[in-house]
Order: structure tokens, then sequence, then C-alpha cells
């Protein structure tokens, strides 16, 4: 099979006729505009959300972390991760569960052991009106 050069392949940005998805082009637009930009920046972010941090969006400074509290999106196990959010240790962290390097990964035995003694699901923890 002989070997292809740059020119054998065909990239979008090369063809003249393309014409980029406007929307697409918005979103993308918006996306980078909101990304920080340096490390002060993220130093602001990350004093004026004391409830959450990146650990919550599994390390991802990136995501939107602050919102964790509110969809949840960008947050470990949220319906919409990040490129930055496959790191498994730093996901298990991030709901509370830890592993250690070359640990197996029985995930749902961590998680049952995690709740095993937790305040919040021991029926005793709850008052009369059923809250904690």
């Amino acid at each position: 099979m002989p070997k292809k050069t740059p020119e054998d392949f065909e990239y979008l940005s090369n063809d003249p006729n393309f014409v980029p998805d406007p929307e697409i082009e918005k979103f993308m637009e918006e996306e980078i505009a909101r990304a920080p930009r340096d490390s002060d920046h993220l130093a602001q972010r990350l004093r004026d959300n004391t409830a959450s941090s990146p650990m919550d969006a599994g390390g991802d400074v990136d995501a939107t972390w602050e919102d964790v509290n509110n969809s949840g999106e960008e947050s470990a196990g949220g319906d919409n991760p990040t490129p930055d959010q496959s790191d498994v240790e730093e996901n298990a962290h991030a709901v509370g569960v830890n592993f250690e390097d070359n640990e197996e990964l029985e995930f749902i035995d961590k998680i049952d052991r995690r709740d095993r003694h937790r305040h919040e699901l021991d029926p005793r923890s709850k008052t009369e009106d059923d809250s904690i």
C-alpha cells in the first residue's frame, strides 16, 4: 500500500466550497469566550464559588463546575462530560470514592461501603417532619 501524502487528505478548512454551520460557529465562540484565560480568573472563580470546586467536575478546571449544585451538566457523572473528565480516579474522587493505583475498579462495592455509615441515610437521623 503506498504511503499517503498530506495532499491526499481532504481537509474542510482547505475546501473553498465548505461553509461552516453558523449555529456551531456561534456555539464554539461562546465556549471559547467562557474558558478561563489566566490563573487570576480561575482564582477569582474559586473565591466566588465556595460551594463547589473543579474537583466536582472530575478535576476539569475548564468545566462549569460552579453549576454542579444546580444543573450538574458538567459534573462528574453529569450528562455533558468534557474531554478532560476521562480520568477515572478523579471522577471517583468527585463522588466520594477513592482508588489506589493498582486497585481493581469495584465501583458499586466502594459506593455501598461509602454509604453504609452515612448520617443522612440513617433513619434515626430524620426529624418528625422527615427532614435531616
